[in-house]
């Protein structure tokens, strides 16, 4: 069974893209990714995004759509990575790329710093500080890198980086959303936080 769900910004705005009923899987509703999208409004531009648990694809498409130069969606579903790669086609967006893989295998190769970090983990997993901390401690994170974490409500956002500054938060439901930005290692250095 497949569903569709919405573009709601930039070139693609209102085009449909495709996901796979999986378990765990809870596309990132509208109204979120409109809040979200307009905290980032000014960093979207020419940025690298790496969209972790990328399920239904929204987050990573959505920025795309909006002027990101790469995405990169990790998820270890095939028959959520095969829609993935068909709505990446039907858009011809060229500057997604689809790795199927663990997210935790993922982040253990060496890494590569991204800008954005999309990181909405099927609930109930306990995903959220581990996958946090392999970001930070392996080198996956610009300077100033932001990173959108979407967890259960009232789920407390603790063993995250010493570094991680808290920008915005939000609930929605049965969701809690928040975006937080990493320091740079200068100043972490000369905080102690490193």
């Amino acid at each position: 069974m497949s569903n569709q769900i919405r573009i709601i910004g930039g070139e693609w705005r209102s085009r449909q893209i495709v996901f796979e009923d999986a378990p765990g899987l809870r596309p990132t509703p509208s109204r979120v990714r409109e809040a979200l999208f307009n905290w980032l409004q000014a960093d979207i531009l020419n940025s690298r995004c790496l969209d972790l648990y990328a399920g239904s694809g929204a987050l990573g498409v959505e920025a795309a759509s909006r002027g990101a130069k790469q995405v990169v969606q990790v998820e270890n579903n095939p028959a959520s990575c095969q829609r993935l790669r068909e709505n990446i086609t039907k858009l011809a967006a060229a500057q997604i790329q689809v790795v199927h893989q663990d997210v935790g295998q993922f982040l253990n190769k060496p890494a590569q710093p991204f800008d954005l970090v999309f990181l909405d983990p099927p609930f109930g997993q306990n995903l959220i500080a581990q996958t946090c901390q392999l970001l930070d401690a392996k080198g996956w994170l610009a300077d100033y890198a932001k990173i959108y974490l979407e967890c259960e409500r009232n789920r407390p956002l603790d063993d995250l980086p010493a570094d991680w500054r808290l920008l915005k938060a939000k609930t929605a439901g049965e969701v809690s959303y928040s975006l937080l930005q990493k320091q740079s290692d200068t100043f972490a250095a000369a905080n102690g936080l490193k």
